[in-house]
């Protein structure tokens, strides 16, 4: 008999389950854990439980996403509607709809109970001031009959006389405003120079204040900082996540909706262009400004980010030879050309792209490191669904993307998800009792420490986010629940009940209450495994490409590098051996970047000139990489002996030929398969 159920998939979580048809999106929801909020207990009153249908063939999850998938508006919608105007951008509510067949479906962040936490500040850095744009104040001559002379003509010369800015240009746009400017302000105007060639605004009177967006598209976030282009201050941050995850966690998984769907690559680049339009709005109102008083904004971004940020269809980065549309800067685009609502004569920049997998992030964060400038071995990794790394100084740098998948980021993570409160985020394991203690994203104190239960009872323990995944994980293997190998020893579940039989398999139990359990399961562990594997391997591979033997500095960088432990990044086998006083989460240095190129325009010119330097190695190609990849499977590592660390770490007498001898071989061939199977999930 074939069965009736439904695959359901939610995004951004990444969970799936198979249901009966006639399940109630809600119901599905809640028996997976998805996040959606609900306080009318899914009478369709309240409205909070909106969802997205995405719409087309996702070959990932073997789903073909249609709208005949889902039940028609109900009775409980349309009230809904008459109430509260119509349900806007294809959203339905999730208690009033039911599962027909397989869909995909997408929770808004306005529709998650525990929001995600977007960590991309802006880094405290001095930046030497080169602004692109300017003000200058002038008194222009006002026209006169006997000596026939235009405006725009009269305040070239005012600019001359006072500023000596010669042979400037300007555009019908300036045109536009400028005659009522001038008359509005007596003749006294601010005029906005770019690179001292381009007069691109003037305003009545005096101004004194100018601003401009650093902007870091991310695949998964995307962080915005406005800048004072005066002083240089970040006077407002904003983030959000990337709408685009709903087309795919990863990037390959968007190129592939845009190859199974025509006009995809459109859907993506209008929801890119929305959510910026959303953030510029934040930043302007948290600092108490017009959205038209930003007149720049810079971009960095992963190669495929890029080109769908500035509408180019990006199917050729989903194939060798990865080709770019183009690898060198974005430079003199009006704001309205990517449908940007700021100033209307604002202008773009974006840093120039490496190669196709190794984008303009990557050059933001070598803007930021200044790897270039050193003599020290320096290593760059910007952990994240795609890492990128940079090892080198200044006599030569090598860049790699290595697909590591969303994994870090809690995603195919049994408990996993991604920072929000009530995530844990630190975990420490007893290695007598086996018992763990954790601290969760919103409270400040352990889960041992009086009051912890009072503190969280509001935001509840809702799964692990990517650096509490990392913890526990290494805390695992320095316990003794995981050998070297990776494998959960099932012999301690006669110790301890944090180690229970789960199928054919073992998992440690992190968090258990009536609500909900936190397992981690030999398939997480597997996950885990398998990306820090992918990047430690192309670490390696750049490294034997370099002919060194360890390296001198490490910048771990990104939103989820900056909050992960350096010291449990090592125990796991992320980063190689280095003192850990050299090892350090500087941040969002691609955003960094991206604020330095805004506020310095010298320095754009001296990143156009280093990445044309850069040497890219591709990984997939390399014959190597694959025996990098298998020892790095291994925690930390199969073969690097890690002195540094085993200075300021215990780590655990490496274990299989142990267990060999005393006759586990046999054990662990009855638990290879499963895990070999789940590998990929």
């Amino acid at each position: 008999m074939v069965s009736q159920d439904a695959l359901v998939v939610f995004t951004p979580s990444g969970r799936r389950g198979r249901f009966a048809v006639g399940t109630s999106v809600l119901q599905a929801a809640r028996s997976l854990g998805v996040d959606i909020d609900s306080v009318c207990g899914g009478r369709g009153l309240c409205g909070r439980c909106q969802v997205v249908l995405t719409e087309g063939e996702f070959a990932k999850h073997g789903v073909h996403s249609c709208a005949s998938n889902l039940s028609g508006h109900s009775e409980n919608e349309h009230a809904w509607e008459k109430t509260h105007g119509t349900l806007s951008d294809g959203r339905r509510l999730s208690c009033s709809t039911t599962v027909l067949g397989d869909v995909v479906i997408d929770v808004p962040a306005d529709s998650q109970v525990h929001r995600q936490i977007v960590r991309k500040r802006a880094e405290v850095r001095d930046i030497e001031l080169d602004p692109a744009v300017r003000l200058y104040y002038v008194e222009v001559q006002q026209p006169d009959m006997h000596l026939p002379s235009s405006d725009l003509r009269r305040l070239k010369e005012a600019l001359d006389f006072d500023w000596r800015l010669t042979n400037l240009q300007a555009d019908v746009r300036v045109m536009q405003e400028l005659q009522s400017a001038l008359r509005k302000g007596d003749w006294k105007v601010t005029v906005a120079v770019i690179d001292g060639e381009r007069i691109i605004a003037v305003w009545p009177g005096l101004r004194e204040k100018v601003y401009g967006m650093a902007v870091d598209v991310g695949s998964t976030t995307i962080a915005a900082h406005l800048c004072d282009m005066q002083t240089g201050e970040v006077v407002a941050s904003a983030g959000r996540m990337n709408p685009q995850i709903r087309f795919g966690e990863d990037l390959m998984s968007r190129v592939s909706y845009v190859m199974m769907k025509p006009g995809g690559d459109h859907e993506m680049t209008h929801e890119v262009r929305v959510a910026l339009n959303g953030l510029a709005a934040e930043l302007a109102a948290e600092a108490g400004i017009g959205v038209t008083e930003i007149l720049e904004a810079t971009f960095v971004g992963n190669p495929i980010m890029h080109h769908l940020l500035f509408g180019i269809n990006p199917v050729e980065l989903g194939g060798a030879p990865f080709a770019l549309a183009t690898d060198e800067a974005v430079t003199g685009l009006w704001a309205t050309e990517i449908e940007l609502h700021i100033h209307p004569n604002a202008r773009i920049y974006a840093l120039p792209c490496i190669a196709g997998h190794v984008g303009a992030d990557t050059a933001g964060a070598i803007l930021s490191e200044t790897p270039y400038l050193t003599d020290a071995m320096t290593l760059i990794v910007d952990v994240g669904t795609n890492a990128e790394i940079v090892l080198g100084n200044r006599k030569r740098l090598l860049a790699a993307s290595s697909p590591t998948g969303p994994a870090f980021e809690g995603a195919q993570i049994s408990c996993g998800q991604r920072a929000a409160p009530g995530a844990i985020e630190r975990v420490r394991i007893d290695p007598a009792t086996l018992e763990p203690r954790f601290k969760v994203i919103g409270c400040e104190l352990w889960s041992d420490e009086p009051g912890f239960a009072d503190a969280t009872a509001a935001t509840g323990i809702t799964g692990v986010c990517g650096s509490g995944i990392i913890e526990v994980m290494a805390e695992m293997y320095l316990a003794g629940v995981i050998d070297q190998d990776g494998v959960i020893d099932g012999a301690l579940a006669a110790r301890s009940q944090r180690v229970q039989a789960n199928g054919r398999t073992f998992a440690y139990t992190l968090f258990e209450s009536e609500a909900r359990t936190l397992q981690i399961t030999q398939n997480d562990v597997r996950a885990i495994q398998l990306a820090k594997a992918a990047l430690y391997a192309g670490i390696r591979l750049l490294m034997d490409k370099l002919g060194v033997a360890h390296v001198e500095r490490i910048s771990l960088a990104g939103a989820f590098g900056s909050h992960i432990d350096v010291k449990y990044a090592m125990v796991l086998g992320l980063i190689p051996d280095c003192p850990l006083e050299h090892v350090a989460s500087v941040g969002n240095s691609a955003g960094t970047g991206a604020r330095i190129a805004l506020l310095n325009r010298s320095r754009r010119e001296e990143i156009e000139g280093v990445v044309r330097r850069v040497d890219k190695i591709e990984t997939a190609v390399e014959p190597s990489f694959q025996q990098y990849f298998v020892d790095a499977m291994a925690i930390p590592h199969k073969c690097d002996p890690f002195p540094n660390l085993r200075a300021v770490v215990e780590l655990p007498a490496a274990a299989a030929s142990e267990r060999a001898a005393a006759g586990g071989r046999s054990r662990r061939g009855r638990r290879e398969r499963p895990l070999t199977e789940g590998a990929g999930t």
